[in-house]
């Protein structure tokens, strides 16, 4: 009877950690993120930019008093702050649910569920690793095609690869997604082992 009850115990801790990875994803994602770092999170190459990510020589007033750094850089810390808020909100609610409910998560699980979900979200939100693994997995013809139309405030029409209405933004929280899945098992295991 002992071993049923802790099979449950374990089941009802992985649904709870599961749910609150999944309801918070969206949140965390779209309502947390600033548009800045969303914009500036896939920024590549050694030319410089300034913090909004608009390429030096592409102002359109003078900018000459505002530091900037490499697009790398700016690339590098928007999705560190982007890392940084998503994985906090994930990691306390888990920590808040889970303790509401009568169960205390010890630190090390919370830690490892952080890492998984903090450490995979920088390499899927760079972009590099995602198009890699949509290339290998032949995802890549559904991320070309599935791009966004935008107009500009002039009335110009541009098309974007990602962000909302994209297969790139669909992908992307699927893989997230099924991360939270893991960690969220990984946490059970870490919490409940004898």
């Amino acid at each position: 009877m002992k071993s049923a009850a802790s099979g449950v115990e374990r089941l009802a801790l992985f649904a709870a950690l599961l749910s609150t990875f999944e309801a918070l994803h969206p949140l965390c994602d779209h309502w947390a993120q600033g548009s800045e770092t969303a914009r500036c999170k896939r920024l590549y190459g050694s030319h410089h930019v300034y913090r909004d990510g608009v390429a030096v020589g592409d102002e359109e007033h003078d900018r000459s008093d505002e530091p900037t750094m490499t697009a790398n850089a700016r690339g590098r810390r928007a999705v560190a702050v982007h890392v940084a808020s998503y994985t906090g909100i994930q990691t306390g609610a888990a920590a808040a649910l889970t303790r509401a409910f009568g169960r205390r998560v010890p630190v090390s699980a919370l830690l490892a569920g952080a890492a998984i979900n903090g450490l995979t979200h920088v390499v899927i939100d760079r972009g590099a690793a995602f198009l890699w693994l949509a290339d290998k997995t032949r995802k890549r013809g559904y991320v070309d095609h599935c791009q966004a139309v935008r107009m500009k405030d002039d009335g110009t029409l541009t098309k974007e690869i990602n962000g909302p209405g994209t297969a790139w933004m669909e992908l992307d929280a699927a893989l997230h997604l099924a991360i939270g899945a893991g960690a969220a098992a990984v946490m059970t295991w870490l919490s409940t082992r004898d």
